[in-house]
């Protein structure tokens, strides 16, 4: 049992942009560096690294560059966005069993200023992109709008909704000078009146396109108390792949609006000393608005179908029933494949965001659903 035997002892980021000059593997140095730098740890004492499948800079070039030592533990996770919250994890379980006993994990990320990968149309298309992609469901956000008309129409959800979720985010965002939109408020009117980008969704249902990366530092119980910085705990971890499921395209499934949440949710709660009525602040993963009502079903805040319905009367604003995202998230924030839930978990049960909820010490953190995901508890 991995429940609460390690820490999160530092976390580091880079500014989050539109077009930063430096390279990937320049990002992930500073991000790293300062990580271990928050934590008073010093790079040749990391011994174990974990990543992303998309991250393009590997395992070797991090760890010459840094200094790291002898590094007795590596892994890289697959699913994009899926895979953030299980690097976290992966570096716990090796620390937890002796593999390793410094462990960083880290995402690097330019696609504010690069191309997007659906662009080359030319490429061979893998399962399950050749059965849609032809078809006309080029993007992600072509894929999720599917899945969230499918959620409109059997559920009564509506805009209304979305752009309560779109709300919460910006507004956390317009309390955080790090955000990209940290001057740009949000209205009912500005949301309604945006251009689509694949219906229902609009411009503001579609997480930044952002330069910038982030990482965190993994350790010990027993060494966290001697750090510089006050240990987060690790209490509980998930991955979560279901029966039948395929991607994003998840339309052909018994049940298409039951998603890969729902298969990390039974884990992370069965390993868990508390539930989701015990959750003071959550950092769900927004790479679009319709994700935040399917996992809130997902993780056991509110029953099926509940919940758009959850989202209204400011309950994921700071005050209401579940304070969101508050940094701003992937919408608001920066998208750097949700790495920055993470580190504003850790910022939450530290005392220090920038939309701080008030003695909060138990933090949930989701990765990406519609595709294979993952989540960790986080508490003090």
């Amino acid at each position: 049992m991995l429940r609460d035997r390690t820490a999160i002892v530092g976390i580091g980021q880079t500014r989050f942009a539109k077009h930063l000059e430096e390279s990937e593997k320049a990002l992930a140095c500073r991000a790293v560096l300062a990580a271990l730098d928050d934590a008073g740890i010093e790079p040749h004492e990391v011994d174990a690294l974990a990543s992303y499948t998309m991250e393009e800079t590997d395992e070797v070039e991090l760890a010459k560059a840094i200094g790291a030592g002898d590094v007795t533990f590596f892994s890289r996770i697959g699913f994009g966005g899926g895979g953030s919250c299980a690097t976290v994890a992966h570096l716990a379980m090796a620390v937890a069993t002796g593999q390793a006993s410094v462990g960083v994990a880290w995402r690097s990320r330019k696609r504010g200023s690069g191309k997007r990968p659906w662009t080359n149309t030319t490429q061979q298309l893998p399962t399950p992109a050749q059965w849609t992609r032809p078809f006309g469901l080029l993007r992600p956000a072509d894929e999720i709008a599917m899945l969230a008309r499918r959620y409109m129409h059997e559920y009564g959800a509506t805009r209304d909704h979305l752009f309560n979720v779109a709300l919460a985010c910006r507004n956390r965002a317009n309390q955080n000078p790090d955000a990209i939109m940290y001057d740009r408020p949000l209205t009912r009117e500005l949301y309604m009146d945006a251009r689509w980008i694949s219906e229902p969704l609009c411009l503001y249902d579609n997480c930044l396109e952002t330069d910038g990366a982030l990482a965190c530092v993994v350790v010990s119980a027993e060494r966290a108390r001697d750090c510089r910085q006050r240990p987060v705990y690790i209490h509980s971890v998930a991955q979560g792949l279901p029966a039948q499921h395929h991607g994003m395209v998840n339309y052909w499934n018994d049940d298409p609006l039951t998603g890969p949440a729902w298969t990390a949710a039974r884990q992370l709660w069965k390993t868990a000393d508390f539930g989701p009525g015990d959750v003071d602040v959550a950092q769900i993963y927004d790479a679009f608005t319709p994700l935040i009502p399917l996992s809130l079903e997902g993780y056991g805040f509110c029953g099926r179908g509940e919940g758009a319905a959850f989202t209204e009367g400011g309950a994921l604003e700071l005050g209401g029933r579940l304070p969101i995202n508050t940094g701003g998230g992937g919408l608001s924030e920066g998208y750097v494949h949700g790495f920055n839930l993470i580190n504003e978990g850790v910022k939450q049960l530290r005392g220090i965001s920038t939309a701080q909820v008030p003695d909060a010490a138990t933090c949930l953190v989701t990765a990406g659903e519609g595709v294979p995901t993952s989540a960790v508890l986080l508490r003090v």
